[in-house]
């Protein structure tokens, strides 16, 4: 070696020693967090079955229970575990397949081809004791956790040829016309087959819910875009979903009194109804939470196909949440959804003052809410201080789902959350942390870490696991509908 080269190569070693490690750039943290919460997954899923529990402890503990949305979740983050390759393709094919299988025995509701909401993870069974208290189980036919494995079983068919025909097999029977109310227009919450103790109508040897899925914000629209896409409701029905109820005195009981404007599509004459935050109009959700409005774009890239609706209000809601964790409350943290207690149990947990639901979703267990009133309807209420927002929660979820819309303040929340809290575990992120107290949920959700695994997916992948459920019938049936209409949401609102 030349000698007057020498000393450039050892500052260059140097310099190279000194730079930041790769495993600090965005997509590096990222993967990290994809191969840890798959770990969670593995700890969730039974080996026999191939069914995720609901949940798992720190400690390995299991629940007894799982559900058709849960089911899903590990469907998909599956694919983007293989997508991602966490995991190799012939793994992810045996899981895949072991899973549907499973699936293609499980009792349904004939008539329908309806999924009920409580299985055992061991076996496949229909649950009608819960394990936890062994109290009676009235088996429900749930509209949106049915949404939610049919769009997984779309994704399978698209994502692994060699399963597509079992998977088609299993979501074809999957008639969601079935809670569909003409007369309103929208869609029921469900149904059981036998008559329950709750309020009921029945119909034709059913009993469904008495009330319908009427607001458009929340995640049982991803069953209204199956509907649609299938040719099982009318497409009108996107329109009939509320996006505020009216301005009238007779709604007067909402979280506030909306502004907007009517407009038609389709034959339907729409409110065009806005909330007011921060300076920022948006169409709320049903309780301001992180899921409601951003766990549906996981799959449907409603911000490009709605660019006057979707495309405006995505931001904002994530702006809203932003302000609130550092502004409102002065946690210093953001993110809140339904989550695990920290002291133990499940709650709603979100941003009072961008739900419709007068009594939730408050961002802490101590339930702080806001009141901004109803024009002459309701008088408003002081706005809480800082100092009443004690004990909120946070949960790491919420960040995920924020990605697509702001990453850069998504991984520096997380980052935050792992640096303070013992938030982090073998299995990823815990599910929930106070943050007054420091006390940390340290169990892992199979919905709340699917979400975090399609939302790691979409981000390394280029959206792939999107365009597993979103390309097709669905983008030719709903995209028309999401680019026709525009929202009243954007900057410059007065609260």
């Amino acid at each position: 070696m030349h000698r007057q080269l020498l000393p450039l190569l050892v500052t260059a070693l140097a310099l190279a020693l000194a730079a930041p490690a790769a495993a600090d750039s965005p997509d590096r943290t990222m993967h990290g967090y994809a191969a840890d919460t798959w770990k969670s997954f593995v700890a969730m899923t039974d080996e026999n079955t191939g069914l995720p529990a609901d949940n798992v402890s720190s400690e390995g503990v299991r629940s007894e229970y799982t559900s058709p949305t849960n089911i899903a979740a590990y469907l998909w983050s599956t694919i983007g575990a293989r997508d991602m390759k966490v995991i190799s393709r012939r793994d992810a094919q045996t899981r895949l397949a072991q899973t549907l299988g499973t699936l293609g025995r499980m009792e349904r509701h004939e008539k329908s081809g309806q999924f009920f909401n409580w299985y055992s993870p061991k076996t496949g069974a229909k649950l009608t004791v819960w394990p936890v208290d062994n109290s009676t189980v009235f088996p429900f036919l749930s509209t949106v956790d049915n949404g939610w494995l049919a769009a997984a079983l779309m994704m399978v068919e698209r994502a692994e040829p060699s399963l597509a025909a079992e998977a088609r097999k299993l979501y074809e029977p999957m008639d969601f016309g079935f809670y569909y109310d003409p007369e309103v227009g929208q869609m029921r919450g469900g149904a059981w087959d036998d008559p329950p103790p709750q309020c009921n109508v029945p119909k034709d040897g059913d009993y469904f819910t008495c009330h319908h899925y009427g607001t458009l914000n929340t995640e049982p629209r991803i069953a209204s875009y199956i509907a649609i896409a299938r040719g099982q409701v009318p497409a009108e029905h996107y329109f009939k979903l509320f996006r505020t109820f009216p301005s009238t005195c007779d709604w007067s009981w909402q979280e506030q009194q909306p502004a907007g404007v009517t407009r038609s599509y389709e034959g339907v004459d729409v409110f065009e109804g806005h909330y007011s935050y921060r300076g920022k109009n948006l169409v709320p959700s049903w309780g301001g939470s992180m899921f409601e409005a951003l766990m549906v774009p996981l799959l449907v890239p409603e911000e490009q196909w709605g660019p006057r609706s979707w495309g405006v209000n995505h931001p904002l809601y994530v702006q809203s949440q932003i302000e609130h964790g550092r502004q409102d409350a002065g946690y210093g943290y953001w993110g809140f959804s339904p989550a695990n207690k920290p002291e133990g149990g499940y709650s709603e947990y979100g941003v009072d003052a961008i739900g419709m639901n007068p009594d939730g979703y408050s961002s802490n267990n101590d339930k702080t809410r806001v009141d901004g009133g109803f024009g002459d309807c309701r008088p408003a209420q002081p706005t809480p201080p800082q100092s009443a927002y004690t004990n909120g929660v946070v949960t790491p979820h919420a960040s995920f789902l924020a990605l697509d819309f702001d990453r850069k303040a998504a991984l520096k929340n997380l980052s935050k959350l792992r640096k303070h809290f013992d938030v982090y575990g073998k299995g990823g992120f815990y599910d929930s942390v106070n943050v007054q107290t420091g006390k940390v949920s340290k169990f892992h959700l199979s919905l709340d870490q699917g979400m975090i695994m399609a939302a790691l997916a979409n981000e390394l992948t280029g959206d792939r696991l999107q365009r597993y459920f979103s390309t097709g019938s669905v983008e030719a049936k709903v995209r028309p509908l999401l680019a026709e209409e525009e929202f009243t949401a954007g900057a410059g609102g007065g609260r």
